[in-house]
């Protein structure tokens, strides 16, 4: 009997939480109607001007993402200016999405229905040119015969395309496989049925995005397009077809602060973030920057509008009895492999995980070191299919890595403090993450495989080539004392400042957490609050898209 009742009481507590999402959904929905009708009347009289195309086909399905959320407060506060904005929206127009892509059944098609409503709701009333899918068979008959390897660097020569770009090849392969990575959870990808019909899946709907944003572009001739990420294979073909037409492309991510974004003319995913000669910070702005480092140090962050960290433990009595057997501890710090963040780093190593055998093999000629290996907390992100399907603990498994007398491995869902790792370390690796910056702001040496945002300026050592890794490596473990150099840690505390308080853009003042993961929702705000007066963030979008202005926040007072 108690366990009944017990079950009966967590099927009522289901059952209210559906309840109260779907009661959200519907205010959600009537903010997103109210400020659409709100925008309609309230618009200045549109420019003759050109227009500013919108595109972003992969960071929702039928909810509000933190970066669909960014495009669509980004062109309703153009509009309210008066700049004429148009959408490139689909309409079912892939045969297979990032985001509709389920990764145990490659034949489910994406949910289409849903995301066209959602796409309706948001561009109810903004112009819209909407793309279907139509299958080109010759592109068809090209790819049936070819092995993944193949399908990887497929080319399709334009002259035998719809687009209207002469003398040239459209890299679809190229685009298409970071997309795939990401939506399959993993770098190496199997030469299975699965994974080639994927693929090609994937190489038609960048072809059919392709040859519409063409016919699109050779219609509205916009004078600047905005896209999501730029790297998924949508908003990439977008990107390609867009930069061989000469017409400046802006991409978009999420930002280093919650609820806030990141543009650029760059590569978003890249985040390129320029430091002007000679900047040096303030008192007021070391302070700001000071009250930030002993919030995250206590792991009180988001990213994405994900907390990693519902708690943070410190190290115990066990691991500190353990690591007191050896001479020096160095951890390690890991990433998610399929991140799109990745495509970028692999340049010394051609992947993270090319990277960790090296790692191990220093491990193995060092049994006086203690090496914390630490999983990335993203890896097998709880509540959400966004687990990673190539993991740090699968390797440390397959290698046996677990079972060296001189690692610890913490894995991604054990909240062990980073920071107090960090403070007893003789030095610490890193792939690309963002632990390496704040482990040089704690005044620890950092060497790094992967190249990172930070990497541009002298901040971290970052060797170029795996056997430079491996030396330096030597070096740092035979050396009696390591001394982070005063010009990385000045590099490093003027490069986050940039990072947090300038490139980020914030937009809390619309949006908020939804109870669904990864996904938000509007605040009660009046149109207005939308305008370049009201809010310095649209002043920096408005200042950015139209008239080529860096995109910066304004410095506080």
């Amino acid at each position: 009997m108690p366990e009944a009742a017990a079950l009966s009481q967590q099927g009522h507590r289901k059952a209210f939480s559906r309840l109260r999402i779907r009661a959200l959904r519907y205010k959600s929905d009537w903010r997103l109607s109210r400020l659409s009708r709100a925008i309609s009347r309230h618009a200045k009289p549109a420019s003759h001007r050109q227009p500013i195309a919108f595109f972003n086909a992969s960071s929702r399905l039928g909810g509000l993402s933190l970066n669909a959320a960014f495009t669509q407060l980004t062109s309703w506060s153009l509009q309210l200016e008066g700049i004429p904005v148009v959408h490139f929206s689909c309409r079912a127009g892939m045969s297979r999405c990032v985001l509709g892509t389920n990764p145990d059944d490659h034949i489910a098609p994406p949910p289409c229905g849903t995301c066209i409503a959602q796409s309706e709701k948001l561009l109810a009333s903004t112009p819209a040119h909407w793309f279907e899918y139509a299958p080109d068979p010759k592109l068809a008959d090209a790819l049936k015969s070819l092995d993944f390897e193949e399908l990887t660097n497929v080319q399709w020569t334009i002259d035998d395309s719809q687009l209207s770009i002469d003398r040239e090849t459209i890299p679809l392969g190229e685009l298409t496989l970071p997309s795939l990575r990401w939506a399959l959870r993993r770098h190496h990808l199997p030469d299975t049925q699965a994974t080639r019909y994927q693929l090609r899946e994937y190489i038609h709907s960048a072809y059919r995005v392709a040859a519409a944003f063409d016919a699109f572009l050779r219609q509205v001739k916009p004078a600047a397009v905005v896209l999501f990420n730029g790297l998924q294979f949508p908003e990439a073909a977008a990107r390609w077809v867009a930069r061989r037409h000469g017409i400046r492309v802006i991409t978009h991510e999420v930002s280093f602060q919650p609820f806030s974004a990141f543009f650029t003319d760059g590569n978003a995913t890249a985040y390129p973030i320029e430091i002007p000669e000679g900047f040096e910070l303030s008192p007021l702005q070391n302070a700001r920057l000071d009250s930030y480092l002993s919030r995250r140090f206590k792991g009180e962050f988001t990213m994405a509008g994900i907390r990693f960290w519902p708690e943070m433990n410190g190290l115990d009595e066990d691991f500190l009895g353990a690591a007191a057997r050896f001479k020096q501890i160095v951890p390690v710090f890991t990433n998610v492999v399929f991140d799109t963040s990745q495509l970028h780093a692999n340049t010394v190593f051609p992947h993270m995980f090319a990277w960790l055998d090296l790692v191990l093999e220093i491990i193995a000629a060092h049994p006086e070191t203690l090496f914390v290996i630490r999983a990335h907390p993203d890896e097998k992100r709880p509540g959400t299919r966004k687990q990673s399907r190539q993991s740090v603990s699968d390797w440390v498994a397959r290698e046996g890595v677990d079972r060296l007398p001189n690692v610890v491995f913490i894995d991604s869902q054990e909240y062990i403090s980073s920071y107090d790792l960090i403070r007893r370390a003789k030095f610490v690796m890193v792939y690309n993450s963002s632990i390496g910056l704040e482990a040089t702001l704690l005044d620890t040496p950092v060497l790094c495989g992967g190249k990172a945002r930070f990497t541009q300026y002298p901040i971290v050592h970052f060797p170029g080539s795996p056997a430079e890794y491996r030396q330096v490596a030597e070096e740092f473990l035979r050396s009696e004392r390591l001394e982070v150099p005063g010009e990385f840690k000045d590099n490093a505390r003027r490069f986050l400042y940039y990072q947090l308080f300038r490139v980020s853009l914030p937009f809390d003042q619309f949006i908020e957490a939804h109870p669904t993961p990864g996904y938000v929702q509007l605040k009660p705000f009046s149109w207005r609050d939308l305008t370049p007066e009201h809010s310095p963030t649209m002043k920096v979008l408005l200042d950015g898209i139209v008239h080529g202005q860096p995109f910066l926040m304004p410095e506080l007072e």
